[in-house]
């Protein structure tokens, strides 16, 4: 079978990583070690607020490909285009592989996805809230939408300390994954020792990673709080290694790859309840292998904090739950085979989904 990837030109950027780039390439790798003929093409642009060079190169990229063709396309770039997508329903078999969906606040895109998401023969998303969210907001069928979460690597444990006081967080810093809400926890601690290290980006959004940083100093726990800039491979896993805690205070989340990243180390992950992180977190009722918090919320997020760094058979019941739930992981092997699934189950005949 051949298939082609369109993915953001951004997709390789050591300085900017995404868990959806990760997905991409991983998935790309697992579907040829799987027999498949994949073929990459990257779409320069500031996706998905592209500008009319960016569309047309993406035009461009569709209109080489062969009638008939299997074209897998980042929900980033394809959200953001959907003329373009018209312009090739009739002639193409399109996918949308849907990492993110678009907030309130962002109308525009909104509208844009939704009419983009209407005009592909399949959608793939990473998690069954997603789903739901797409079924709900934009009334797609639910039999054209393809749940395949992430795999992940197998990792060695995490030994973490005895007093549980290395805390990490992996996200890009902006304002949807809530650095202004940890910052503002961390302050509630008073004399609790703690340090925190935040691995992302922060050139996303850099009037708010200023702001954030400028509350950590008046708030007294700068000295505390590391702003270490993107990781990727040994770097990553070593930050990994070193901490006892994941928290990811994100205001949304479509799945939460560094979840179950942090679990596969057997680390226990304190996470917004938001989104997909519910399943990324898993685990069975009473024993599930982190703490969830209500999203944007300074003192549950503190509340969640003090009972880790204060209660020792606390951390041990969730190291014990978490390094469970590592062993029932899945790798990108499975992830892969699930979408070679959903892939192979199109119409041949392109547009006949629609």
């Amino acid at each position: 079978m051949n298939l082609h990837l369109v993915v953001p030109g951004s997709v390789a950027d050591p300085a900017a990583p995404t868990g959806g780039s990760v997905y991409d390439r991983r998935v790309a790798v697992a579907l040829a070690e799987q027999g498949w003929s994949v073929r990459e093409h990257r779409v320069a642009g500031g996706w998905p607020r592209s500008d009319d060079a960016a569309r047309a190169g993406l035009a461009d990229v569709l209109a080489g490909l062969p009638a008939g063709s299997l074209a897998l396309i980042d929900g980033i770039v394809a959200s953001a285009a959907p003329a373009q997508l018209a312009a090739h329903a009739g002639r193409l078999r399109l996918v949308a592989l849907v990492h993110m969906l678009f907030g309130a606040d962002a109308d525009d895109l909104r509208a844009a996805e939704r009419t983009a998401l209407s005009t592909v023969d399949a959608v793939v998303t990473t998690s069954g809230w997603s789903r739901a969210r797409l079924v709900a907001d934009y009334a797609l069928p639910r039999d054209r939408i393809h749940v395949v979460p992430p795999g992940v690597d197998p990792a060695p444990v995490a030994t973490g300390s005895p007093s549980g006081a290395n805390l990490l967080c992996v996200a890009v810093v902006a304002p949807h994954k809530g650095h202004d809400v940890l910052v503002a926890a961390l302050a509630r601690l008073g004399g609790l020792a703690w340090r925190c290290v935040c691995v992302g980006a922060t050139h996303r959004d850099p009037d708010f990673a200023a702001r954030v940083r400028g509350e950590a100093w008046v708030n007294g726990i700068a000295e505390r709080l590391t702003f270490a800039g993107p990781a990727t491979g040994p770097a990553l896993a070593a930050r990994y290694a070193a901490a006892d805690l994941l928290v990811l205070p994100s205001r949304g989340e479509t799945y939460g790859m560094v979840v179950a990243e942090a679990l596969a180390r057997g680390i226990p992950v304190l996470a917004s309840d938001v989104g997909g992180v519910p399943e990324a977190l898993g685990g069975v009722p009473g024993r599930a292998p982190g703490l969830l918090v209500p999203p944007d919320d300074p003192d549950a997020l503190a509340g969640a904090l003090r009972r880790w760094l204060t209660d020792p058979v606390l951390r041990g019941g969730l190291r014990e739950s978490a390094r469970a739930r590592r062993a029932a992981q899945t790798g990108w092997a499975e992830a892969a085979r699930v979408l070679s699934r959903a892939l192979t189950g199109l119409p041949s005949t392109a547009g006949a989904g629609r």
